[in-house]
């Protein structure tokens, strides 16, 4: 049962690394300053959100 919690928690977390890129990638250059995020950082960001999922 264990094993089976670990693997559905990095499934989790891979959704939500997948959604946040897609997300902020969506963004146009100006919305992504406003929310003090450069288009090189969104990786670093899914990453951040992934860790919290």
């Amino acid at each position: 049962m264990l094993l089976w919690g670990l693997v559905a928690k990095q499934i989790r977390r891979y959704q939500a690394y997948r959604r946040t890129i897609a997300e902020l990638s969506q963004l146009d250059d100006r919305t992504l300053a406003d929310i003090n995020v450069s288009r090189g950082e969104i990786t670093r960001v899914a990453r951040r959100a992934a860790a919290m999922a």
